[in-house]
């Protein structure tokens, strides 16, 4: 998964962002603050995906519902 496509799917669970950080982008959602891969990472593989999604609090029934 590209990086567009992450920030793409989290913008339709509530998230808002990017916001640029010190040492990276972050999405907000109610306050909880998520940091996600720099511009210049390659695609988002399955593991890290998977911390991510776990960080932000989504479940898996609801990143299925977007796809």
């Amino acid at each position: 998964m590209s990086r567009g496509d992450l920030i793409r799917s989290l913008r339709k669970l509530g998230f808002e962002g990017p916001y640029r950080g010190t040492n990276h982008d972050y999405l907000l959602r109610n306050n909880a603050m998520l940091r996600i891969p720099d511009e210049f990472c390659e695609d988002i593989d399955g593991d890290l995906l998977i911390r991510l999604l776990r960080q932000a609090g989504v479940s898996r029934e609801e990143w299925r519902d977007l796809r």
